[in-house]
């Protein structure tokens, strides 16, 4: 039985519940820049053509959550380069200008953080090359260094990003959640599920991937330290795990079931819930 996860494992689609199906399809498609690739009664998918990045599901009998609960930190959309960054970050701070919460230069990535009309962390971000990288001890060197947004877009914002176009290939890159510790964090997503971890710091977050990427998922307990399994709210509906094959998919299971973790197996994906009740659903890739 294999016990890591395979090196191109990747991240797929993030599902929320929303209440207001029309403002956050607008927001994700003409701030983001995200495609509308299917809009069906009270669901609406974006992302890239093949490349499922937001699936929205209108729940307005549901609550919002209470900042101190576990769920979604915020959902990490990947571009290709600067300059299809820079058109996303100009087109969200264009349609909801008091949106913007903070950006940083974590030495592997440039970052730009935003707030939903929901209240849902988005962030929006670039990946320098791996050869830029730097590795100490088995942990990837990350900071949280000045990155000056007004700079950065008299850099990279080209005439399609300063029309309304030009964002190029997106993904998600990575989810952060958060959590209720740290130490149970470690336990489910890295001893069970099977991520390598690439960052942790004690008692505050952990950070974790495959394949020596920098991280595709994180926890933290900055907001949600103590927190308890989580009630049905909007947010976070599910995060999509992409495996490369059906036999990866069917490691996973195998090592659910010998520690014991209650898988749902539809034949096609596997789902589970972590200790806090997010809901993990693993697909094979294609």
């Amino acid at each position: 039985m294999t016990d890591r996860l395979a090196a191109d494992t990747a991240m797929g689609a993030v599902t929320l519940h929303v209440a207001d199906l029309d403002a956050m399809t607008a927001y994700y498609r003409d701030g983001v820049g995200l495609d509308v690739l299917l809009a069906d009664g009270n669901r609406a998918v974006l992302g890239r053509p093949g490349v499922e990045v937001m699936i929205l599901i209108q729940t307005p009998a549901l609550r919002h959550a209470a900042p101190h609960e576990a769920g979604l930190f915020h959902t990490a959309i990947l571009f290709d380069t600067e300059a299809a960054l820079a058109a996303a970050v100009y087109s969200v701070a264009q349609l909801r200008p008091g949106s913007f919460t903070g950006s940083s230069d974590h030495l592997v990535s440039k970052a730009f953080y935003f707030d939903d009309p929901e209240g849902n962390g988005v962030e929006l971000y670039w990946d320098r090359d791996r050869s830029a990288w730097s590795w100490t001890h088995g942990q990837i060197e990350m900071s949280t260094l000045f990155l000056d947004p007004n700079a950065f877009l008299q850099e990279h914002l080209t005439e399609q990003g300063l029309a309304g176009s030009g964002w190029g290939d997106a993904q998600v890159g990575h989810v952060h959640l958060s959590v209720g510790d740290v130490t149970t964090a470690r336990e489910f997503y890295v001893d069970r599920l099977g991520w390598d971890a690439t960052i942790e710091i004690p008692r505050q977050a952990l950070f974790v991937s495959a394949g020596g990427y920098h991280h595709h998922m994180a926890m933290n307990v900055w907001n949600s330290r103590g927190a308890g399994r989580r009630r049905r709210t909007l947010g976070l509906g599910q995060l999509a795990i992409v495996v490369p094959t059906t036999d990866d998919l069917g490691a996973l299971g195998e090592r659910m079931a010998h520690y014991g973790v209650e898988t749902r197996d539809d034949g096609k994906t596997v789902s589970i819930d972590d200790p806090w009740g997010n809901l993990i659903r693993v697909e094979a890739a294609g």
